[in-house]
């Protein structure tokens, strides 16, 4: 049986997070790595609640390492983190949920370097 999930709208998280702009998911993306709550999207037509874990760029695009914690209402077989490039996700809002970093994630990896515009704090 799946369970409904509580969302932030983005008018509540903005009493909670006062730079959030609604019409800027980067924005919204890096308020949910401050303050490790999970979000919601759909990317490439599957629904997705991740927790992200960095913000950032790469030829000049955003993308965000995350944590799939499901798809489609689906867990994943093993905990890992994924790619999402930015403009690729859709409907994206925070939840309630709040989330522990991966084991072995490193915001200093080499992969980051100099591109990090947010990243969960260990």
């Amino acid at each position: 049986m799946q369970q409904n999930r509580k969302t932030l709208s983005i008018k509540m998280a903005k009493d909670q997070l006062p730079d959030l702009s609604p019409d800027d998911p980067a924005n919204l993306i890096a308020q949910a790595i401050q303050v490790r709550v999970c979000l919601t999207a759909v990317y490439n037509k599957a629904s997705f609640l991740m927790a992200p874990h960095i913000l950032y760029t790469k030829h000049d695009d955003l993308f965000i390492d995350a944590m799939t914690v499901e798809c489609d209402g689906k867990a994943p077989r093993e905990p890992k983190l994924g790619t999402f490039k930015l403009s690729g996700l859709n409907d994206v809002a925070m939840t309630g949920q709040r989330f522990t970093p991966l084991e072995g994630f490193d915001p200093t990896d080499q992969k980051y370097s100099e591109n990090t515009v947010r990243a969960i704090r260990l």
